[in-house]
């Protein structure tokens, strides 16, 4: 798949453009042309060794710091990560993020015309982690990045980070899985097929072709509401909200509890942003996530690494179980597992940026060798 930038004037829009070409997804689909939209920061060396890879999960995007500006709703999802002095340091790195394939902040998604000039909705295929990964092995090559320094990704960024490692040992020297899982379980499935019928649940859903009417906002504002409780923990929404009223209702006279009002500003939030199939298509990709299948399973995948794995958890994790973390720990390149405590839950992962900083600098400062080819999926 060759590669060739588009470009966009960064005063005005921070992303970049490259078109990486066709794409032909697991199922057998054929993309014809793929688009990337991506964010650096820092300067890639005459080697192309120095970059760093920066994976975000399933409702982010690919700005990782800064504020929020015109073309950009929200301000940067893991602010202080990059930059001059900070754990992934401009000053000696190249940092890239790209906004995965089958999103809808600029990269080939369900909302992108389709060659007839038609947003593609129901008519996007499928697409795995696998793929999501072959579409950035794309940009990197046509960014001149042969091998990555880190890998870096948390929750369904760090699903991408683990197949990088697994698929492509010869091009990463550090992966860091923070969050995440060697595969979806059974759990994680039900927990997004309640969300996926939300979305689909909805009338204005229309199969998927919506995009010459109302979007299905309701079902997917309903899908956010399920997610976000399991992004926090029980500790945390008890403590905040216990069983307060919202404001002046009573919700013995039909009112709100504080949590559901917290549940429904975040479900409306998400909808001024996100494209409802494009949360399918990412939630649907998150249900294939296993680095085993057809590699003889968890552990044989996990020895096919090279490159050395940093897996750290939330203690209070209830969607990504630390359990999960400890078993892509036991690779034979991992180093001890990192366990990260915080009130909050699998959002934890965000939001304790000092444990978060102190994780990515540690890997990213001690050496690392460089092993010959693995073997490739």
């Amino acid at each position: 798949m060759a590669g060739s930038p588009v470009g966009t004037d960064a005063r005005v829009d921070p992303r970049r453009y490259v078109d990486i070409g066709s794409l032909t997804t697991e199922s057998g689909a054929r993309l014809d042309s793929v688009t990337l939209a991506y964010e650096s920061w820092g300067t890639l060396n005459e080697a192309g060794d120095n970059a760093v890879l920066v994976l975000h999960a399933l409702t982010g995007d690919a700005h990782v710091v800064g504020p929020a500006g015109p073309h950009q709703p929200t301000p940067g999802w893991w602010d202080g990560l990059i930059g001059p002095g900070a754990p992934v340091d401009t000053d000696r790195y190249f940092a890239v993020a790209a906004n995965v394939l089958g999103g809808c902040r600029g990269s080939t998604g369900p909302s992108s015309r389709a060659p007839d000039g038609r947003p593609y909705g129901s008519r996007f295929p499928r697409v795995t982690i696998r793929d999501q990964v072959a579409a950035e092995a794309a940009l990197a090559d046509a960014l001149g990045i042969a091998r990555f320094a880190a890998v870096v990704g948390g929750s369904m960024g760090g699903m991408r980070a683990l197949e990088w490692a697994v698929g492509l040992p010869d091009r990463v020297d550090r992966c860091l899985a923070l969050a995440t899982c060697a595969f979806f379980t059974a759990d994680q499935i039900a927990w997004g097929a309640a969300q996926l019928a939300a979305i689909r649940g909805d009338p204005d859903f229309r199969g998927g072709d919506f995009y010459d009417g109302p979007a299905p906002l309701a079902g997917m504002a309903i899908a956010r509401q399920i997610a976000h409780t399991t992004y926090r923990s029980a500790l945390e929404l008890n403590t905040r909200f216990g069983r307060a009223p919202q404001g002046d209702e009573d919700p013995l006279r039909g009112g709100r509890f504080a949590v559901e009002s917290y549940l429904q500003h975040h479900g409306r939030k998400l909808g001024a942003r996100f494209d409802p199939n494009s949360y399918l298509v990412l939630t649907e990709a998150m249900h294939t996530h296993d680095i085993g299948r057809g590699r003889g399973g968890v552990d044989a995948a996990l020895h096919r690494m090279t490159a050395e794995l940093t897996v750290s958890v939330v203690d209070s994790d209830r969607l990504f179980l630390p359990a999960q973390g400890e078993l892509i720990a036991t690779a034979p390149t991992a180093r001890p597992l990192v366990v990260m405590h915080s009130d909050y839950g699998h959002d934890g992962f965000l939001i304790e940026a000092d444990a978060i900083a102190g994780v990515v600098r540690e890997a990213l400062a001690r050496p690392v060798g460089r092993p010959g080819p693995g073997p490739k999926s």
